[in-house]
């Protein structure tokens, strides 16, 4: 079994030690290979731009995918990249790769306008995170993908703000509950 973990800074791990990464505490916790192809900053075009690449070529079993943060910051629009995910997720599909998606955790906005910028409107990036998970949940369902749902787990715990380490990616501790939220998934079965 061999894992790619594509995505952007919360699948690369942006502000934790390589070691606190999901992808990692997911490699040392099930013995599997994995391989981390997040890129900071990326967004739902830039991987699908690298998807024969990083996914493809590697000839992984399972793909796990997380994207759409960075797209929603910038503004980009919803139904592009819910089109954008939805062909990466059918891509990996069509080669014999069983797709996953992982649906990324919320913003935390008075964290945000601390560490980033504060002229985002993070109310609005997280309406449009919300309606992403519905949407992209129904087609997910429709076609028979696994989810991983970090979303709903983070919004879900006790003093989410602990979570953060500047309202966009997880600390450490947030990537432990990834990795939790992962095992209690059964998204992937060895």
């Amino acid at each position: 079994m061999k894992i790619v973990c594509i995505g952007d800074s919360l699948t690369y791990g942006y502000g934790v030690h390589s070691e606190e990464c999901w992808v990692e505490l997911l490699h040392k916790s099930l013995n599997i290979k994995t391989i981390n192809k997040g890129v900071n900053g990326d967004t739902t075009t830039g991987i699908l731009s690298r998807s024969n690449r990083d996914i493809l070529e590697l000839k992984p079993s399972h793909v796990i995918i997380m994207a759409g943060t960075n797209d929603l910051l910038l503004n980009y629009s919803l139904d592009n990249i819910i089109d954008n995910i939805k062909f990466i997720l059918m891509e990996a599909k069509n080669n014999s790769i069983l797709p996953i998606l992982a649906l990324q955790p919320p913003v935390i906005d008075t964290l945000a306008k601390i560490y980033w910028d504060n002229y985002i409107d993070y109310t609005k990036v997280n309406g449009h995170l919300f309606q992403y998970t519905e949407n992209i949940k129904t087609f997910t369902y429709e076609n028979n993908i696994n989810v991983i749902d970090f979303y709903t787990t983070f919004v879900n715990s006790n003093n989410i703000d602990n979570l953060y380490s500047d309202g966009i990616h997880p600390n450490s501790e947030g990537h432990k509950l990834m990795l939790q939220t992962i095992l209690n998934s059964h998204a992937i079965k060895l």
